[in-house]
């Protein structure tokens, strides 16, 4: 816990809980450590409800901790489960709902009980898929994750370390019976472990494969963040101007990486573009006769020697309720805020063409503020039954509309942010 760094003087800090022997090895071990520095804990558990029994076995895993004297709150993830991709569909509602109740705890760091097996069998899966560095590199023990900061103290330590842990604690565990389903990619790699150890493909060796790939992604992270630094011209209403000439000029992997990320902090897509529509976007830059193209939810836009990257207006469909003294993510580019106070909900939703002109009428000055067409109609815009009610970036707000509202660029995608942490079992995380 030391080598992840960044803790309060008294950590408060939230564990996530499944009943395996990983995850409540964690919980033990980090209750220890919170208490010894006057911190507090708290267990998360996710019912899925993808199996019957599944409720019974978040309260019995509830029991096993209250009576270690670990608080803890039982999440269910309601609403309809996909028929495909459910175990994708599964770890994404997980994530969310953690991070959510971290967020409403006011809990910075949320532990995770990954180890070293996990991140063999994450690296296998992504060689599989023809993942490059960034995919090799596997899972990080740092990982910010908007509100909350994501940690993996346990990723150089063995599964079997963790149940001799919970053996040492007297501790029993549940399995679940999905680890063994060959119908998954993880139950198929670890019924075939041994045949893989045999062929040198053992846990030991694909985390050291991570490691040195986490390594070259650190440094190619760290280069990339400087060409930004010196390329790139960041607005607040979500958009970004991009000087071709040092973009040109460096090295052609960081350059295609400084431009992905421009597009994936601005687009607000799930997923970067792929490689071949980065590698042919940057070919048509360098040529000299780029007239513009839409790429991964944004449009690239030559203006004045310069590139504008800005939100695909007709990719914008969202529309979000919005009550008094609320918050809404929109859009996944903004977070949205109502004041407290008198009046009904609203609609967050884009300003559009039509609702530029009102505004526009509204308040001439907001002709002025050189935006490009495309942030214009991309904008958030706070809406009700009497049409355009405010527009926070422009400082409108429609006459009888009381209520205060503010919209921060917070895009999942960051432009840039710390470099990928290196994991060793010689040296620990750096």
């Amino acid at each position: 816990m030391e080598r992840l760094g960044g803790f309060e003087a008294r950590p408060r800090l939230a564990v996530g809980v499944s009943g395996g022997a990983d995850s409540l090895g964690l919980a033990l071990l980090a209750q220890r450590w919170a208490a010894a520095r006057g911190g507090a804990l708290l267990a998360l558990i996710v019912d899925h409800g993808l199996r019957a029994e599944s409720a019974a076995e978040a309260a019995r895993v509830g029991g096993w901790l209250q009576a270690r004297g670990i608080p803890h709150a039982i999440l269910r993830w309601e609403g309809e489960k996909p028929a495909t991709g459910i175990q994708a569909a599964a770890r994404a509602a997980r994530h969310r709902l953690l991070a959510e109740r971290c967020r409403d705890e006011g809990i910075l760091h949320l532990a995770l009980a990954h180890h070293r097996d996990d991140q063999a069998e994450t690296v296998l899966l992504r060689f599989a898929r023809g993942s490059g560095i960034d995919g090799l590199a596997g899972m990080a023990p740092v990982r910010a994750a908007g509100a909350v900061r994501v940690i993996r103290p346990l990723l150089d330590l063995p599964r079997d370390r963790l149940a001799a842990t919970c053996r040492a604690f007297g501790q029993d565990w549940i399995e679940d019976p999905s680890n063994r389903n060959p119908l998954f990619a993880r139950a198929r790699l670890r019924a075939a472990g041994e045949a893989l150890a045999a062929e040198g493909l053992d846990p030991l060796r694909l985390a050291d494969v991570a490691r040195r790939a986490a390594r070259a992604r650190n440094a190619l992270e760290s280069a990339t963040a400087a060409l930004l630094a010196e390329a790139a011209e960041i607005h607040p209403e979500g958009w970004l101007r991009l000087d071709p000439k040092p973009l040109l000029e460096a090295p052609e992997e960081i350059a295609l990486r400084a431009l992905v990320r421009c597009i994936a902090a601005t687009g607000g897509a799930p997923y970067p573009p792929k490689d071949e529509a980065a590698e042919r976007l940057y070919g048509e830059i360098g040529g000299g006769m780029f007239q513009g193209r839409t790429l991964g939810g944004c449009r690239i836009l030559p203006r004045r020697g310069r590139l504008v990257i800005a939100r695909e207006p007709v990719g914008v469909t969202e529309r979000l309720s919005l009550t008094p003294g609320g918050e809404v993510w929109w859009d996944r580019r903004f977070a949205v805020r109502l004041a407290a106070g008198q009046g009904g909900a609203v609609t967050v939703a884009k300003l559009g063409r039509d609702g530029w002109r009102t505004a526009l009428a509204a308040g001439p000055d907001s002709g002025r503020i050189g935006l490009p067409e495309p942030v214009r109609e991309t904008l958030p815009a706070l809406w009700d039954g009497n049409g355009l009610a405010a527009v926070p970036h422009l400082g409108f707000s429609r006459p009888g509309f009381t209520l205060s509202a503010v919209a921060l660029h917070a895009p999942e995608a960051v432009l840039c942010g710390p470099a990928f942490p290196v994991v060793s079992d010689r040296v620990g995380i750096i």
